[in-house]
C-alpha cells in the first residue's frame, strides 16, 4: 500500500493496530480517526464496537506520534499486547492468554454491572415515590434527594469523567448529552428544594409522560436524573455483555489450537509448549489429540475431524504424504507428522486474522452514520438549547421548557448509530469462521448484493480435479474384470492422472493387480508390457492402430458415446485383440449439483468456465444443471484468458462473482466483482479473494453469499432503526412530548436492540 502525503509524492505505508482506550461511543471513535487523518501520512480507520484503529502511516511517522495524537485527542493508545510466552508450569502462552483475555473481558462487564445494580437499588425507590403520590409521605423528597445523589454523582460519574475530558479538547460526545440532562435535573430540583417551595413538608408530586407544567419552584426531577442515569447504565452493561458475545466466535477461533504436544527428537518422545515447535520438526498425534500444527502426516493412517476450521462434519480420512491443518482432532490411529507451518502461518492463524481484518474494517454504510454521528451532539445540544428558548418564549414556563430541553437531551443519543455496523459485521464475519467461510472485509458485503453472475472454474471446484474410472466395456465374449484387471496390472507402474484413475478402480473391483513382467511407457500415447505372460497394450486408439488392431464396431461405438459425455476412452488390448473399452472422466463433486441450484436460487447466472474441450464442459454442465446454450458454458480458454472472460461478462453489464482454486484462478479471481475462493486451493487464489471458503464443497458458495447478505441486511436494519429513532424522537421530545425518564429508557433500548438484532445472524445456518 501507498500513501499520499501532502506534499504529493508517494511513499510506502507501514501499517500499525492501536488499542484505543477512553472512547464510549461513535462520536468518540469519529474524533480520534478524523484527528489521525489529519496527520499527514496518515490513513487510519476506528472501530467503536472493538475499540481498536488500524493505521496506515508513512515511514517517517512514528507508532509514538500516532499514540502522541490520540492522547491529544483525550483518548489513550497503545499497541496491541504481544502474546504471551508459552510457560510449562502455567500451561502455555496460549491458555494463559486466553485466561488474561476472559478476565479483563469479566472486568469489562462488572465495572458497569455494579454501578447499574447500585444504581438501581437507589434510584428504584425515588421512581416510586415521585410517579406514585399515595406513596409520598411528609418529607419524601428529601429521601428521594439523599438516594438520588449518589446515582447521578457516582452512578453517572464515568459519563462526568467523559464529558469533562471531551469539553477540555473542545470536543462534545453522547456522554456529554447524558451528564448535561443528569447534572441539571439534578441541579434544578437541588434549587426547587433549598431555593423554592419543593422543600415545604407535605409537597406531593404527581407523573406526567409528558413535559410538566407545574409551578417551576415546586417542579422535582429527581427521579429523572437518578431514572435516566440507571437506564443508560443498564444500556451500556448490556451493550458491552452483547458486544463481547458478537466477538465470541473469534475468540472461540483462537483459543482452538492445541496447547502442547509431543516432539520426536533423537529417538524420543519430548512434551514441550506448542510455541517451542519449528518447521520440519516431527510431532506425535495420539487418538484423541488436536494436531497442534499445519504439518504433513509422515506415518500411521487415521480420521481427522476438521469441523471447527471447515464446518464440515465428516471426519476426513488422512494417510502418509497428506496435509493436515493444527486445532484439527485426530480421532482414530497414531500420526506422526512434519510440521510445515507454525506461528502465525498456520492456517487457523490465517483465519484468525482474516476475521480480525474484517471486523477491523468499515462498509461505506457505516462511514456515512460516522459522519453523522460527528456532528449529531453539536447539533443536539443547539437543538436543546433552541427548544429551551422556544417554550420560554411561547409562555410554557421554565419548568416545561427545562423538561423538553432535558429530553431532547437525552433522547438524541447517537449510540445505536455507532453500534449498527461493527457489532453486525462481529458476529456476521465469527459466523461465517465457524462454518468455515471467511469474510475479508465490509466492502465485501456491498458487493454480494449486486452481483448477478457466478463464473465457476470446472476443475477443482465443481470437479474433484481427480480422474476416476467411470465405465467398463468388455468385447464380445470377454470379461469386464479382467479386461480391468489386466489393464491396471500395467497403469499401476505410471503416474499418469488417467492411469492412476485405472489402476484405482481396477484395484476397488478386481483386487490387488499382479505385477508386469515388462512395462514400458509410450509417452502421449499408453503403456505396453507383459503380465502373467500375455503382451497387454492400454492406451489410445492410436497405439493400438501402430501393432494393425482396430476397435470392433461395438467398441467404436462405446468410444464415441463416452467422448460425446466428456470421459476420455483408453483401449485394452493383448494377444492380438482389443479386449475392452475404459472410460475416465474427471469426477464432478456430489454436492455440485445441489450447490448450482442453491445459487440459482439467490438470483446469479451459473457460468461454467474450463480449458478441457467443449464437449466434457457441456457433459460436466449437464450433470450439474448448468444450461449449455447461451454462452453459459465457456471452454478451451487458456488460463491466462480466464480474466478476459470475466472482463467481457463485466462489459455486458454483469456483476460477475468468480469461484475458483487454482494459482491459474487468482487474476480472476482479483478481477471479478467477488471473488470466492476454495480454501482448498492454493495460497494465490486465497489471497485473491474476497471470500474464503475453507472447505472444499461449493455449497459453501452459495451459503457465503447467503451469510454476506444477511449480514448486509442486519447493518442496513440497524441503521435504518438508528436513524429513524433519531429523527422521529427529537421531534417528539422538542414538541414536549416525552417524559425525560421516559427518553431515558427508550435511548438505552435503541442500542440495546441494535446489538441483539446483530446477535441473531449467531443461528445463521
Amino acid at each position: 500500500m501507498t500513501i499520499i502525503t501532502a506534499s504529493g509524492t508517494q511513499a510506502p505505508a507501514d501499517e500499525v493496530e492501536l488499542v484505543i482506550g477512553g472512547m464510549t461511543c461513535a462520536s468518540c471513535a469519529a474524533r480520534v480517526e478524523k484527528k489521525l487523518n489529519r496527520m499527514d501520512g496518515v490513513t487510519a480507520t476506528v472501530n467503536f464496537a472493538t475499540g481498536k484503529a488500524r493505521v496506515s502511516h508513512a515511514p517517517g511517522v512514528s507508532v509514538g506520534d500516532l499514540i502522541a495524537t490520540v492522547e491529544k485527542t483525550g483518548y489513550t493508545a497503545q499497541p496491541p499486547p504481544p502474546p504471551a510466552p508459552a510457560r510449562p508450569e502455567d500451561g502455555t502462552g496460549t491458555a494463559a492468554e486466553a485466561g488474561a483475555v476472559e478476565g479483563e473481558g469479566d472486568r469489562e462487564l462488572s465495572s458497569p454491572r455494579q454501578r447499574f445494580l447500585v444504581s438501581l437499588a437507589l434510584s428504584a425507590p425515588v421512581v416510586l415515590l415521585s410517579m406514585i403520590p399515595a406513596l409520598q409521605f411528609d418529607n419524601w423528597q428529601w429521601l428521594s434527594l439523599t438516594l438520588a445523589a449518589p446515582v447521578v454523582v457516582w452512578g453517572a460519574l464515568p459519563f462526568h469523567r467523559a464529558a469533562w475530558t471531551n469539553a477540555r479538547h473542545g470536543a462534545a460526545t453522547m456522554d456529554t448529552l447524558v451528564s448535561l440532562g443528569t447534572t441539571a435535573a439534578l441541579g434544578w430540583s437541588l434549587w426547587a428544594l433549598f431555593l423554592g417551595d419543593a422543600g415545604m413538608p407535605g409537597m406531593r408530586h404527581g407523573f406526567e409522560l409528558t413535559v410538566s407544567r407545574a409551578d417551576a419552584s415546586s417542579a422535582l426531577y429527581l427521579e429523572v436524573a437518578a431514572g435516566v442515569t440507571t437506564f443508560i447504565l443498564l444500556g451500556r452493561y448490556l451493550e458491552a455483555r452483547s458486544r463481547r458475545s458478537a466477538g465470541a466466535a473469534l475468540r472461540a477461533l483462537l483459543e482452538l489450537g492445541a496447547k502442547e504436544v509431543t516432539v520426536l527428537r533423537d529417538g524420543r518422545e519430548e512434551r514441550i509448549p506448542v510455541a517451542g515447535l519449528a518447521a520440519g520438526d516431527r510431532f506425535l498425534v495420539r487418538p484423541g489429540e488436536k494436531i497442534a500444527t499445519d504439518g504433513t502426516v509422515v506415518e500411521g493412517v487415521s480420521a481427522v475431524d476438521a469441523s471447527m476450521l471447515t464446518g464440515e462434519s465428516v471426519p476426513v480420512d488422512v494417510a502418509p504424504g497428506d496435509a493436515v491443518a493444527g486445532a484439527t482432532v485426530n480421532i482414530s490411529g497414531r500420526l506422526v507428522v512434519r510440521a510445515t507451518r507454525v506461528g502465525s502461518g498456520t492456517q487457523l492463524a490465517r483465519m484468525a486474522a482474516l476475521v480480525e481484518d474484517a471486523q477491523n474494517g468499515k462498509a461505506e454504510v457505516q462511514r456515512l452514520a460516522d459522519r453523522v454521528s460527528a456532528v449529531f451532539v453539536p447539533v443536539v445540544l443547539l437543538i436543546s438549547l433552541g427548544t429551551l428558548a422556544f417554550w420560554l418564549g411561547t409562555g410554557g414556563g421554565p419548568a416545561a421548557a427545562f423538561t423538553a430541553a432535558v429530553a431532547v437531551l437525552i433522547i438524541a443519543c447517537p449510540c445505536a448509530l455507532g453500534l449498527a455496523t461493527p457489532t453486525a459485521l462481529m458476529v456476521g464475519t465469527g459466523r461465517g469462521a465457524q462454518l468455515g467461510i471467511l469474510i475479508k472485509g465490509p466492502e465485501v458485503l456491498e458487493t454480494t448484493r449486486r452481483v448477478d453472475t457466478v463464473v465457476l472454474d470446472k476443475t477443482g471446484t465443481v470437479t474433484t480435479g481427480v480422474m476416476e474410472l467411470r465405465d467398463v466395456v468388455a468385447a464380445g465374449g470377454e470379461d469386464g474384470d479382467e479386461v480391468l484387471r489386466l489393464a491396471g496390472a500395467l497403469e499401476h507402474a505410471s503416474e499418469h492422472p488417467v492411469a492412476r484413475a485405472i489402476a484405482a478402480g481396477a484395484a476397488e473391483r478386481a483386487g490387488s493387480p499382479p505385477a508386469p513382467e515388462h512395462f514400458e511407457n509410450i509417452a502421449g500415447l499408453g503403456v505396453r508390457g507383459t503380465v502373467e505372460g500375455r503382451e497387454v497394450a492400454v492406451g489410445r486408439e492410436r497405439l493400438l492402430a501402430e501393432s494393425g488392431l482396430e476397435l470392433t464396431p461395438e467398441l467404436a461405438g462405446a468410444r464415441a458415446a463416452a467422448e460425446a459425455e466428456g470421459r476420455t476412452a483408453v483401449a485394452v488390448a493383448w494377444d492380438g485383440r482389443v479386449r475392452g473399452l475404459l472410460a475416465v472422466a474427471d469426477a464432478v463433486k456430489p454436492t455440485s449439483a445441489e450447490a448450482v441450484t442453491r445459487l440459482r436460487a439467490l438470483g446469479l447466472t451459473p457460468v461454467l468456465l474450463t480449458g478441457d474441450n467443449r464437449a466434457v464442459a457441456e457433459a460436466v454442465a449437464r450433470e450439474v444443471g448448468i444450461d449449455t446454450s447461451g454462452g453459459r458454458v465457456i471452454a478451451e480458454v487458456m488460463p491466462q484468458d480466464k480474466v478476459d472472460v470475466v472482463r467481457r461478462l463485466q462489459a455486458e453489464g454483469h456483476s460477475v462473482a468468480m469461484v475458483g482454486d487454482g494459482v491459474n484462478d487468482a487474476a480472476a479471481l482479483a478481477t471479478a466483482d467477488l471473488g470466492l475462493a476454495m480454501g482448498t486451493g492454493t495460497d494465490a487464489a486465497i489471497e485473491a479473494g474476497d471470500l474464503t471458503l475453507v472447505r472444499g464443497d461449493l455449497r459453501v458458495a452459495a451459503d457465503a453469499i447467503r451469510l454476506s447478505r444477511r449480514t448486509l441486511a442486519t447493518i442496513r436494519g440497524n441503521l435504518l432503526w438508528a436513524f429513524g429513532y433519531n429523527v422521529a424522537a427529537l421531534p417528539l421530545a422538542a414538541a414536549g412530548l416525552l417524559n425525560p425518564m421516559i427518553a431515558g429508557a427508550a435511548m438505552a433500548f435503541s442500542s440495546v436492540f441494535v446489538v441483539t438484532n446483530s446477535l441473531r445472524l449467531r443461528a445463521f445456518r
